[in-house]
């Protein structure tokens, strides 16, 4: 009598535990995340509770910016909520960043950047390189195109290279009602196609310049659907900081 071939059964629950000491063949990296919508969506408010979360867990993280609405190094949401960051300029390598933490005898679990729009395309193979060989868990926030349209550099690295891609989840409505992703720049009260890339103001009625601290009342920014961005119709006048009015 022959015998009876021992073929492992499928659906045996340990048939698909790896035999011991082969998990180290699988490298543990950190992952590179990109969440995204256009101004008004609570990116930075997203950022921050990101940063809650992890923190109350026990991780340490480090919290990057680059040219928060307010003009100071911080990330800071609509609704109040702030926390102090780290400046980031065109010319810093981010992987510096975590080195002088290492330095200093502080660990670093995760970086959250927001505002990563404005990020060099070397800066995010940078965050791709902490997550890969140092197992740094990145989280950015921030705008895919600006007003033209048109891809940021960083966002489109971001897209090229993350590991996850996240639209941020929560509705911003065109005044027409339909949803709006579509960041028109108004200056004197028409949508403009031409200018400077990164001119950093809110959707209210002030602007803050890149290269100046000089509030004006001239440029500011609204989320449209994308037919009333093609026709740069910016809907009714508005009593105040975007109540329709009604009479």
């Amino acid at each position: 009598m022959e015998p009876t071939p021992n073929f492992a059964d499928p659906t045996d629950a340990l048939s698909s535990v790896p035999a011991a000491g082969s998990r180290r063949a699988v490298p543990v990296v950190g992952h590179l995340r990109f969440y995204y919508g256009p101004m008004d969506c609570g990116k930075s408010t997203l950022a921050l509770q990101v940063d809650h979360n992890q923190a109350r867990q026990g991780r340490r993280g480090l919290l990057l910016v680059h040219l928060d609405r307010s003009g100071k190094p911080q990330i800071s949401s609509r609704i109040g909520i702030t926390r102090t960051a780290i400046e980031v300029h065109v010319e810093v390598d981010l992987r510096d960043l975590v080195r002088q933490r290492w330095a200093c005898g502080d660990r670093v679990d995760y970086v959250i950047v927001d505002e990563a729009q404005f990020l060099t395309p070397d800066q995010v193979d940078q965050l791709a390189e902490l997550a890969d060989d140092v197992q740094v868990d990145v989280y950015c926030f921030g705008i895919a195109t600006d007003f033209r349209s048109r891809l940021f550099p960083g966002s489109r690295r971001l897209f090229e290279l993350a590991d996850e891609l996240q639209p941020v989840q929560v509705d911003v409505l065109c005044w027409c009602g339909l949803p709006a992703r579509f960041n028109a720049r108004v200056q004197d009260g028409d949508v403009v196609r031409d200018g400077n890339t990164v001119l950093v103001a809110d959707t209210d009625d002030t602007e803050r310049d890149l290269h100046s601290v000089v509030a004006t009342t001239t440029v500011r920014y609204q989320v449209l659907c994308r037919r009333h961005f093609r026709l740069g119709d910016l809907g009714p006048s508005v009593a105040a900081h975007g109540q329709l009015q009604l009479t």
